[in-house]
């Protein structure tokens, strides 16, 4: 990984659920509606003054890819959802945005 590029696709696990569980209301907000399926399929991280992470979430009839900021951990602060691009499909690479 070079410095300040994001990292290789891995498959999403148990902790980017919880990352993506944080900001869910952010997601649904911006989307504006209530997400039934809200299942990580892939993830990217991106080292800065604590990490982006870039995840593609199935939401059901689309795919979302949604950047969250999870700033470093003595700050004390949320993650929070910096970016979304909605109307993605399965097979769209994961890209920074």
């Amino acid at each position: 990984m070079m410095c300040g590029g994001t990292s290789e696709a891995k498959p999403a696990d148990a902790e980017i659920q919880a990352i993506i569980n944080e900001v869910k209301a952010a997601v649904e907000e911006k989307v504006g509606k209530k997400l039934e399926t809200y299942s990580p399929v892939s993830y990217k991280t991106q080292v800065v003054a604590g990490t982006n992470y870039f995840v593609k979430v199935n939401v059901g009839d689309e795919h979302l890819h949604l950047r969250i900021f999870a700033p470093l951990p003595h700050t004390g602060n949320p993650k929070e959802l910096t970016d979304l691009q909605k109307g993605k499909t399965a097979e769209d690479e994961l890209s920074y945005f």
